[in-house]
Parts: C-alpha cells; structure tokens; sequence
C-alpha cells in the first residue's frame, strides 16, 4: 500500500511557505533581473535530463532548478521595465487567486459540475461590464485569449447568417452559398484572419480596409468596399473594428462603422482587448462613442486590469446566436437544472473550463474601480510624460499620436531612409541589451518604428526617466560611430 497518495499536508504547508517567500522575494527583487532573457536558442532545454525521473524528488530540488535553468530563461513581464507589446502584469491577490483555483481544480462545464464557478463567472462579467460602461444587454463569457474570444465572436457571426445554416451543412463543396467577406482594418491584429483560416472563411475572405493619416479605419472607404463586393457576388457578413490596434493604439471610428452594419445587417465585432479597460475613465469616453452598438466586444482584463494571464472576456448582445453555434449536448452532459442555469460549455468549443473568474474577482475586491481609475491615470501622466520627452528632443520624432500610454517613435540619423530603417532597429537592440528595460517595435508606412508602452502594474516615473536615459545614452552612442 503506498503511504502518501500525495503530498503530505505538513509537508504542503511548508513548501507552501517556502513557495509564498520565493514569490515575495522575487517581487522584492524583481529589477535585479535582465528584463528580456539572454537565453540562446536549446540553452535552457539542454540542461535538464533528457529522460524522466524514476524517484520522486524533494521540491528543494526542484526549486533550486527553476532559480538555475528556468529563471535565466525567462523574460519578465512583471518587471517595471517590461515595456513591449502590451504590458500583461499580474497582481498579489490574482496570483493569491489562482493558487485558490488550481486547490480547487473545479472544472466548469456545466453549472451543475462547479455552481460557485459559473455563479461567480456571471457576477465578476456584470460588475465588469458595469466598470467599462457597457449597457446591460451585453452578456459576457470568459474565454483564455483574444483571439479565442474573437473566433467566437466570429463563428458566431458567421452562424447568424440568414439562410446559410452552416452549423448543419457547413461551407465546403456548397455551390447554393456565396463567399463571405469580413472586412478589419490593415492595422487589426494578426488573430482576425487566423479566426478567418481556422473558420473555413480564408484568407482571401478578408479584406482590408485603407487607414487614413493617423491609422483609423476609413469608413468610407468601407462602406464602398462592401457594396463592391456585394455587386461582384461575395456575402459580406461581418466587420471587426478596433479600439487601440496592436501597432499604434489608434482607435477606429466605430460610431460611424456601426451605422454601415446597421443598414448593411452586418455584424459588428469590436476589438478592445488592450484599451477597453480605460472605458472606466470619464475623460477617455470619447474613445468608445459606439462601442455600445456593437454585436459583440472583447477586452482582455489579463493586459492591462492586472489579472494573471490568462483571461478574456467576449461581451455580446447576441448570446442566443452565440449559443447556436456551439451547443451540442450529449445525454451524458443532460441535468435536471438546465432550464434554470447557464451551461457556459453551450457558448464555446471547450467543454472543460477553469475557475478564471475567481482571480477576476479577487483583483476587482482587492483594487475597487477607483483603484483602477488612479492606476490607469497615473499610467496616462507617465505616457504624456514620455511624450514630451520625445516632443522636446532634436534627435527624435513621433510616429503616431498617443491615444493611451503607448508611444510610437523613431531616432532620426539623417541618412537614406533604409539607412535610418536598419539603425532604428540596431538602437532596439542595443536598448534591450541593456537588460533594464524591454520595447518592441512595428512598420507603420513601410518604416521602422519603436513602440514603447507604459501599463505595468509596478512602474513607476524613474522607470520611465530610466527609460528615456538608456535610449539617449544609446543614440549618442550609435550617431557618434557614424560621424
């Protein structure tokens, strides 16, 4: 007989404390680490063994090669000088949350299978949906990622075609169908046409729509994109608009887009995965003049609200074409309670689902809608702060506006535009190699841009004074070789 099935509660209660004082630590210390990992390609691989254990061995051990071979591997995206993509930083009380989850390993698939998780999923999506000003008839659902969310949204607005039933006879070898359209702008992010691929609608099913100076979607352009298509025998079913692209944070112009739906009986998807947490900002309303006439939103509170990764949210007004599209339940998952509760595997192609609503709503508890709104302020001073910076200097130049905290620029070493391209991209380097800070980069009008975006939990103004030091220390190293 074996004597511990697992391990002992003793023994849990002291790795447990060890655990808790190796995260504390690590916060504590947290800028003594290089920001983005040294690793080499295979490094870290190579230093474990290549076979299993045969023993079971001592949580000393394994911790001590987590600090050995997995820490020098990671890029730390809770470091105040993580300031590349969208910041992702997770908070005390959701890594306190998702201890709680993984104790409980509740597995929502049905309500009768979890109810506090399904319950509790329906209570965090209200008070969220009440944080970001949407009108109560959105439901929300959560899912793992953006793009997860917006294939749903998606498939869900391919389902709510009339006449095409593609839930039954799907599209392939159909000649009683006409190709479907979905249109997004040519700054929407990557996961919109992998959506596309994934849903048999293709690539060439989408098409993109030409910005205007400042990287918003030309509505105009839009509504004669569609009606093109409409004469030339494709089925237009669906636009995505943006609010904060994934380059430039530009923000789409979805009042006037969701009028074109209206009258084209399209449905409307809006991506707000970064920026949609600011709607809990008065002076930011204007950014989402509209949003509230979308078919469905999704924001990603796993960016930018401080929730570990991973969490989505898809908000929808259209819950039963959502639930169309994907409900199928076998006897086996039947209850006696269905009638009466929502079965959140009926609006999703998973049908195991992890209690992420918990972190949600501790981090909600924890930091109040005020906490947020002072947050989100003290990130928009820091951002205009960097701004100015870049404003005031002869040697840089804005690239795009700043709608959030998300700055756009280039160095400028008065050479050919390649030129200028390839040692942009060198001063990137040389930035991130200092190990303090981390920025990413984009191409906006075939130019190379850096990006740097300010939405760390933990960053602070001589983060980003920091920041600005490295980057000029940089230049005048980089321009002074070429004189």
């Amino acid at each position: 007989m074996i004597e511990n099935l697992d391990m002992p509660a003793e023994e849990f209660q002291k790795n447990g404390f060890e655990f808790i004082e190796w995260v504390k630590n690590y916060f504590i210390e947290i800028e003594k680490y290089p920001v983005l990992s040294k690793s080499i390609p295979g490094s870290i691989k190579e230093q474990f063994s290549q076979t299993p254990p045969s023993v079971a061995e001592s949580l000393k051990n394994i911790l001590s090669e987590v600090d050995r071979i997995i820490i020098p591997g990671v890029t730390h995206w809770n470091h105040p000088g993580f300031m590349a993509y969208f910041s992702a930083s997770s908070s005390g009380p959701g890594i306190l949350a998702d201890i709680l989850s993984s104790a409980l390993n509740s597995n929502g698939m049905l309500w009768k299978t979890s109810p506090a998780l399904t319950e509790l999923e329906e209570v965090t999506l209200n008070w969220f949906r009440q944080i970001v000003n949407l009108p109560d008839e959105f439901w929300g659902i959560i899912y793992d990622t953006a793009s997860v969310s917006t294939m749903h949204a998606i498939a869900a607005a391919r389902e709510n075609i009339e006449g095409y039933d593609i839930r039954t006879k799907g599209m392939s070898g159909r000649t009683d169908i006409k190709k479907l359209r979905l249109y997004c702008s040519e700054h929407t992010h990557s996961s919109i046409e992998k959506a596309a691929i994934t849903l048999g609608i293709g690539l060439d099913g989408v098409r993109k729509i030409p910005t205007d100076n400042i990287f918003r979607m030309d509505y105009k352009k839009l509504e004669a994109a569609i009606d093109e298509d409409i004469k030339n025998g494709f089925k237009p079913f669906c636009v995505v608009a943006t609010i904060g692209t994934t380059s430039t944070t530009s923000v789409d112009p979805v009042k006037e887009i969701a009028k074109i739906c209206k009258e084209k009986n399209l449905w409307l998807h809006v991506d707000a995965a970064y920026a949609g947490v600011t709607a809990v900002l008065p002076e930011l309303s204007e950014f989402f003049e509209g949003w509230e006439h979308a078919d469905s939103i999704v924001i990603n509170p796993h960016k930018w609200f401080f929730v570990p990764i991973d969490l989505s949210i898809l908000f929808t007004k259209r819950k039963s074409i959502l639930k169309q599209a994907f409900s199928l339940v076998p006897e086996y998952l039947r209850t006696q309670e269905d009638k009466d509760v929502t079965n959140f595997m009926d609006y999703g192609i998973q049908l195991g689902r992890r209690f992420r609503s918990l972190k949600l709503w501790f981090v909600i508890k924890h930091f109040g809608v005020e906490g947020f709104r002072e947050r989100y302020r003290e990130h928009l001073r820091l951002g205009k702060l960097f701004l100015q910076k870049i404003e005031n200097s002869e040697n840089f130049e804005i690239l795009a506006p700043m709608n959030f905290s998300t700055i756009c620029f280039r160095a400028k070493f008065n050479g050919s535009e390649n030129e200028e391209d390839k040692l942009n991209e060198l001063l990137l380097d040389k930035i991130n190699q200092t190990g303090k800070i981390f920025l990413s980069h984009t191409k906006l009008n075939g130019r190379f841009v850096i990006r740097i975006v300010i939405s760390g939990l933990r960053v602070e103004e001589r983060h980003v004074l920091l920041a600005w030091e490295i980057i000029n220390q940089k230049y005048e190293k980089l321009n002074n070789k070429r004189v």
